[in-house]
């Protein structure tokens, strides 16, 4: 664009404004009424759904965390431990799993996860810091500190 004058280019707002307001316009289509319609009214709304998408985001990460925790606790009790004895007993034997992967194994691979807590189990009661009582397998689990 051309400006013969100071004057000219100063009130000229150009195409900026137009694709400012369409970015709005475009997150705010879904809306309903005048909250799509209206800039005025459409901004607010746009950065206040902005801050709820932020927010919405983290929680659904606490609330898979919490999912996970919650199966994996539902899991181990249902073998005779529980969450906190069997996450100690395979740190201690170096099985670094996190909550997410120990969940999927105990909801898709339930003997997988049997063998895990059989390997736990079996640690705890190496080091003694099972305080549970414990129920006699036929099978027996060999860990690093019972080989000799």
């Amino acid at each position: 664009m051309v400006f013969l004058s100071l004057n000219l280019l100063v009130r000229s707002r150009g195409p900026d404004e137009f694709w400012r307001k369409r970015k709005i316009f475009q997150i705010a289509a879904h809306f309903i009424g005048r909250r799509r319609n209206c800039y005025s009214i459409s901004i607010r709304n746009v950065h206040r759904s902005l801050v709820f998408a932020t927010k919405g985001r983290k929680l659904k990460k606490e609330d898979m965390r919490e999912l996970w925790i919650t199966r994996n606790n539902a899991a181990t009790l249902e073998h005779d431990m529980d969450l906190k004895t069997f996450n100690e007993g395979l740190t201690r034997c170096n099985i670094l799993l996190n909550y997410k992967s120990l969940a999927d194994l105990a909801c898709w691979e339930p003997r997988t996860f049997k063998s895990l807590v059989a390997i736990a189990n079996a640690r705890a009661q190496q080091d003694g810091f099972n305080k549970q009582k414990t129920k006699k397998e036929s099978t027996t689990v060999i860990t690093n500190g019972l080989i000799e």
